[in-house]
């Protein structure tokens, strides 16, 4: 069963179960991969589908920093429990001593000396990690490394 199933299925079974902030949830982001869809004018594909969803996490959190700020616990604590349901569709994410491990492979790989190669080593490393970390801990994790 594809992702965008696996999606549709939860959904049913959340309004079956009557947990609304979830049905909620999911079928934003059905509109969301809907709407991907129609531009894109063919089925998704699982990465396009999963690429989807690290964008309405990256939304979600960006609101969460933002209602903090105002003051707005009630609507930190929704948009906190969409990033839980969302999540639940994106691949098993790795360690940061995993990421870390990967990062000095790469480094060595690509010969980077400092902080000036860090386009280089970005490059090559995002196929590697296959989506499967943080960018902002990435990028922290190879600013590090490089010594900046």
């Amino acid at each position: 069963m594809g992702l965008r199933e696996n999606i549709d299925s939860n959904l049913k079974e959340a309004m079956k179960s009557g947990a609304k902030d979830k049905v909620s949830t999911l079928r934003m982001l059905n509109a969301a991969l809907k709407n991907k869809q129609i531009d894109k004018r063919r089925p998704l594909t699982d990465e396009e589908v999963i690429e989807t969803v690290r964008s309405l996490i990256k939304q979600r959190k960006d609101s969460i920093e933002q209602f903090a700020k105002g003051g707005r616990q009630d609507l930190v604590d929704k948009e906190t429990a969409e990033v839980g349901v969302l999540e639940e569709y994106l691949p098993q994410q790795l360690s940061r001593e995993e990421v870390d491990a990967k990062i000095r492979t790469v480094i060595a790989e690509t010969g980077a000396q400092g902080p000036k190669d860090m386009g280089k080593v970005m490059k090559a490393l995002i196929p590697v990690l296959g989506g499967r970390a943080d960018g902002k801990l990435v990028s922290e994790l190879v600013k590090n490394a490089l010594g900046q």
